[in-house]
């Protein structure tokens, strides 16, 4: 199994040579240290790191918080921080720049440990979904949305009718579409799913479903039922004047 090459971002050198000692106990690579930002972001360039420890504050003009949101934008590599700050004020300013940690000085070996191996399976995870949402919506985007669609179940990509999908329901972080004899889970957001339906068949009517036109049995001022299993489903305000527009009423 290849080691794991960690970039090492400290400016006090017996802080950084503390941290590269434990890391090769460890069993990491250490692929570089560098003192400020501008060199951090070089360095994550040209050594590729799977792993960032990033100090917080450093001298010069860029913070830790501010390389770590460069890396983050372009080359997406996970960044845990390392700092003996803990005031409100930085962790929020922290928090943006969606670290994979946050270790307070002074740390243990365990600590780092476990923070390291917790980020690069977190990162790994994010990284299998994204892969799997493009390679989905490539799909898609090759077919004729309003026609077939393909969602995964069982770890098989299963080929859906548009005409059979009665509606969609965020759940979370997923979205799950429902036929009348299947449901299929995906990960995805709702605008994600919005864009890939076809408009003309149908229609978001809440933040949380979006549902096929023909699929709809009735309307009251609050709910919509869908025919086949009855289910009701409620109607946001939002939403209410696009529904009107895109049914046909006597």
């Amino acid at each position: 199994m290849p080691k794991t090459n960690i970039l090492i971002v400290e400016d006090e050198n017996i802080v950084a040579k503390d941290i590269q000692t434990s890391m090769k106990k460890l069993g990491y690579t250490v692929v570089g240290i560098c003192s400020n930002g501008n060199d951090a972001i070089q360095s994550a360039e040209a050594n590729k790191p799977d792993l960032i420890l990033m100090d917080i504050m450093l001298k010069g003009d860029m913070s830790g918080i501010e390389a770590a949101e460069q890396i983050r934008q372009r080359f997406n590599i996970p960044v845990i921080y390392l700092t003996a700050y803990a005031d409100e004020s930085t962790l929020a300013k922290a928090k943006i720049t969606e670290p994979y940690g946050y270790i307070i000085k002074p740390f243990k070996e365990i600590d780092l440990h476990t923070s390291i191996e917790m980020a690069l399976y977190k990162h790994s995870k994010q990284s299998d979904l994204k892969k799997e949402r493009d390679f989905l919506y490539s799909i898609v985007e090759n077919n004729d949305s309003r026609h077939v669609i393909f969602v995964k179940s069982n770890k098989k990509l299963v080929k859906v009718n548009a005409a059979d999908i009665y509606f969609a329901e965020a759940l979370k972080d997923y979205v799950v579409i429902h036929t009348l004899n299947a449901k299929y889970t995906i990960h995805a957001t709702m605008k994600d799913i919005e864009k890939k339906l076809s408009s003309i068949d149908f229609v978001r009517i809440h933040r949380s479903f979006i549902v096929r036109l023909d699929k709809i049995a009735a309307i009251d001022h609050q709910y919509i039922i869908i025919e086949g299993d009855k289910k009701e489903i409620p109607v946001g305000n939002l939403y209410r004047d696009e529904l009107k527009k895109r049914i046909k009423q006597l």
